[in-house]
């Protein structure tokens, strides 16, 4: 059992996320070392954990001690065919094709920035993603620091956000805005476009380009450019840690106070993931 003391944290950018070592977490772990790793998750955002070898029963035990295990996030009736033969409460993130169709979801191409599950009324505040086989080049993902964002805001775009709410919209499967999927499964919700994260009580960007179409009670004319400059000014790059995959990482992150995004990679290489999710507990505000 992997005890405390032998954790080593090695930040993986100024802004946001870290690397964990020490720790082996297919190995069961103590509430004392759930604890540790979930005061390190609120510190950086993002943790990383390289070299691990689980099984499905393995994330979904890692992932429980963070909170609450989500659902996979989408009505049964339009899972990939792939979703039967996995574990309840793991998403497949795959390219893999049977017969010509994806086994699983988010297949191909680059991912806007977005936070996961902010379509819904309580979305899930983390997520977990495994790899299990990864291309040769690409495939990486951004995570963006929603609390440096909101901190460096100028004033003239923040001011006439804050206390306001934007109204979000996401089809199923989509990686870019305007996707259209052939499908009639998407989902809406509406939450403050500047988050206060109830643990730590800071607030974030809460807002992102995949998702967000619009302000509450303010004219399309008005909102587009302070939504549009938010965006930009959240995808900076000195707020944003790139990921490049290896087979046996494991990265968690909070998504009450960060986006992440996809590069490009080859339709010729196989990606393969298993995603989990952290359930949310409370409605944002």
């Amino acid at each position: 059992m992997s005890d405390i003391a032998t954790l080593e944290v090695i930040k993986l950018s100024p802004q946001i996320g870290a690397e964990i070592r020490g720790i082996n977490l297919a190995e069961l772990f103590d509430q004392e070392m759930a604890a540790e790793l979930n005061r390190l998750w609120l510190e950086h955002l993002v943790l990383l954990f390289r070299g691990q070898k689980l099984s499905q029963e393995d994330q979904l035990r890692v992932t429980a001690a963070f909170g609450k295990i989500g659902p996979r996030g989408r009505p049964k009736e339009f899972n990939p065919k792939g979703y039967d033969d996995i574990l309840d409460n793991i998403m497949l993130i795959t390219n893999i094709r049977e017969d010509g169709e994806p086994i699983g979801a988010l297949p191909d191409g680059d991912m806007m920035f977005h936070h996961d599950m902010l379509h819904a009324d309580i979305p899930h505040k983390g997520t977990i993603l495994y790899a299990i086989e990864v291309p040769s080049a690409g495939g990486n993902t951004l995570f963006a620091n929603g609390y440096a964002a909101y901190e460096s805001l100028p004033e003239d775009i923040r001011g006439p956000l804050d206390d306001r709410k934007a109204f979000h919209h996401y089809h199923y499967g989509s990686t870019q805005k305007g996707d259209d999927l052939g499908t009639p499964a998407f989902s809406e919700s509406v939450h403050p476009v500047f988050r206060t994260h109830e643990d730590t009580g800071k607030k974030a960007v809460y807002i992102n380009r995949l998702m967000t179409e619009g302000v509450v009670d303010m004219a399309d004319d008005q909102s587009a450019p302070l939504l549009n400059a938010v965006f930009d000014h959240s995808e900076k790059p000195e707020f944003v840690y790139e990921h490049v995959w290896k087979a046996g990482d494991l990265l968690l992150w909070d998504n009450r106070c960060s986006m992440h995004g996809r590069t490009d990679f080859s339709t010729d290489e196989i990606r393969l993931m298993h995603r989990t999710t952290i359930q949310g507990e409370h409605v944002p505000y």
